[in-house]
């Protein structure tokens, strides 16, 4: 198993040795309400600094909060995604020096969350388990102006409360993921969820969802490690990255005889390393207290249902959709690949209509991957598939039909692009022909391809290409693959 040194920016798949990476992410979701959470200020990304602003989020005395509905909405939808109980909740403050909250304090859920318990799937089939989902309120942003970013150093520093009081919806799963990869696969499918179900737009770039991954390292069968909190990572690859450096670097104090210390850290991508900040708080640093001047929330059974009955189908419920439709597992690549892209209830639909469902998966997965893929009719789809498995198109030619279809919106049919270019299946004894005469012309390549089975699939290959070209594509490679099989023998 190859490693890499702490400090460096390569990625190690696990920790070396015996070591078990043991990873807890919390998950922080900008909500997509028009407001704040406690205010009438727009919840907008970008603008001035400043400007998306009032006198609540800006902690201005003798304003007060006043509880977004829209927000407790999304909120009890993310539950029911995730199969978690909605439970009546109670905001508290969490008192601590935020150097980007004027009111040195935050409003969050603590010991009586809106959402508990739950679970989810990832596409891989692995299940991975929700410890909890609660409401909290946003810090604003501080810019440290210096040479290094950071606090420390800085020659002076810049706040924006643009963001502070934005509804955020804090999901801390159980630590359950065992890999970096792992990790990334649960970060994306919460990620879908999210944007499916209308409550975030999901968009790391900025800043809509960031992660706190929490790791430490075991033997198995042994309690678990000290872990350490990586903080605000905002991209897949630096979740990758972080994760595996800073399993690296715990084996690294671990086998050198010392001990992790619990702490929050910092992951630096420029450097590829994370970095000590400070030791880690406990709940009763924070010195949480009910939240005076907010009711506690207690969403009646017929508002819960209310949001159910209008939540769309979740991206493994597609998946299951899917294969059920394709004959395949929900795990398959093609269908996992397909609900990503959103090109499921095309493909499904063209199952439905008759379509080969290997084909349309094919085409999902390696010919769809464009931009108004999702405009394609199912019966354009399901027709074009029934013209290449009849064999009236080779694949080549399907792929440039598909891509003719792709630029026409749809507007055009198969059969109608595949004979305005010409495309009509060989006759077969003249693709034989076709075939003698390749043949004859390379007999060195032959005569391997006869004496050594193992070289047949890179020289099929060759002889493919070469009486693709004397035809102009128009031979269907695997007529001539198993014409040039009958021939060896």
């Amino acid at each position: 198993m190859t490693t890499t040194e702490p400090g460096t920016s390569e990625s190690t798949s696990n920790p070396p040795g015996d070591w078990e990476v043991v990873i807890g992410l919390e998950v922080h979701a900008e909500l997509a309400t028009r407001t704040k959470l406690f205010s009438s200020a727009r919840n907008e990304f970008g603008g001035e600094p400043n400007t998306h602003v009032d006198p609540t989020s800006l902690g201005l005395p003798g304003s007060l909060p006043v509880l977004n509905e829209k927000a407790v909405e999304l909120a009890i939808r993310v539950g029911l995604a995730l199969g978690c109980e909605i439970r009546p909740s109670v905001f508290a403050r969490k008192n601590y020096f935020y150097p980007d909250m004027p009111k040195d304090f935050q409003i969050s859920q603590y010991d009586q969350p809106i959402n508990v318990g739950g679970s989810m799937e990832l596409p891989t089939g692995q299940v991975v388990g929700i410890e909890r989902a609660h409401l909290e309120e946003d810090t604003g942003k501080s810019t440290h102006v210096g040479t290094s970013g950071r606090i420390s150093g800085a020659d002076f520093s810049l706040v924006d409360y643009n963001r502070a009081g934005v509804p955020l919806l804090e999901i801390v799963g159980r630590p359950d993921l065992r890999s970096a990869e792992e990790a990334a696969t649960y970060v994306e499918e919460l990620r879908q969820i999210l944007v499916a179900i209308g409550a975030s737009d999901g968009k790391l770039e900025e800043g809509s969802m960031r992660v706190d991954a929490n790791v430490s390292l075991h033997h198995p069968g042994e309690a678990l490690g000290t872990r350490c909190e990586i903080k605000n990572v905002n991209s897949l690859r630096s979740l990758r990255r972080a994760i595996d450096y800073e399993a690296a670097r715990q084996v690294e104090v671990l086998e050198a005889g010392g001990k992790v210390r619990q702490e929050t850290r910092h992951w630096d991508e420029a450097v590829g390393r994370t970095l000590s900040g400070r030791s880690k708080e406990e709940a009763e640093d924070y010195r949480y207290f009910p939240e005076p001047d907010l009711v506690p929330i207690a969403p009646d059974a017929q508002w819960v249902e209310r949001v159910r009955a209008s939540m769309p189908l979740l991206p493994a419920q597609r998946r299951a959709r899917l294969a059920v439709a394709g004959g395949v597992r929900a795990t398959e690549g093609a269908v996992v690949i397909a609900v990503q892209r959103g090109l499921d209830d095309l493909a499904v639909a063209a199952i439905d209509v008759g379509a080969d469902p290997s084909r349309v998966l094919t085409h999902v997965e390696h010919n769809l991957a464009v931009e108004g893929a999702d405009r394609l009719g199912a019966a354009s789809l399901a027709e074009l598939v029934g013209m290449e498995v009849s064999g009236e198109l080779t694949a080549t030619q399907t792929k440039t039909v598909l891509a003719e279809l792709l630029a026409s919106d749809g507007a055009a049919s198969p059969r109608d692009i595949a004979k305005a270019k010409g495309f009509e299946a060989m006759d077969s004894s003249a693709l034989e022909s076709m075939i003698d005469e390749v043949v004859a012309a390379h007999p060195a390549e032959w005569e391997r391809y006869v004496a050594d089975p193992s070289q047949r699939g890179k020289l099929s290959g060759f002889f493919i290409g070469k009486v693709m070209k004397a035809t102009r594509g128009q031979a269907d490679g695997k007529v001539v693959t198993g014409s040039l099989l009958r021939r060896a023998g």
